[in-house]
């Protein structure tokens, strides 16, 4: 009974190391950025920010305890003006209320390159 778990597990060892121990040394390389790349290409530069909850409070200061001067959806552009700690001065665009949104629901969308 002990010895099929042992074979099944040796397999399995066996079976994950093997990406690792066939890797060659110019593929597990990291692979260098060409030097004539531009900073135009679209993974270069930061994405534009979005809302991460359905609705985020927009508030007169930076503060959970300061006044609330609006709401901004999900589906809102924003322009960030400055961040202080983990708070940013926003502009809604579709409303043109200015004030601080709380960084845990916003974010900075991210850019892949394959190449």
């Amino acid at each position: 009974m002990r010895s099929p778990r042992i074979a099944v597990s040796v397999a399995v060892a066996g079976a994950l190391a093997l990406p690792l121990l066939g890797a060659t040394s110019a593929s597990a390389a990291p692979a260098q950025a060409p030097a004539s790349a531009s900073a135009s290409r679209p993974c270069d530069r930061p994405g534009p920010w979005a809302v991460h909850t359905s609705a985020v409070t927009i508030r007169s200061k930076a503060s959970t305890k300061s006044t609330a001067v609006g709401v901004l959806y999900r589906s809102h552009r924003f322009t960030v003006h400055k961040t202080s700690g983990n708070w940013h001065y926003i502009t809604d665009k579709s409303t043109g209320v200015k004030g601080w949104v709380s960084g845990s629901y916003v974010y900075r969308d991210v850019y892949m390159c394959l190449d």
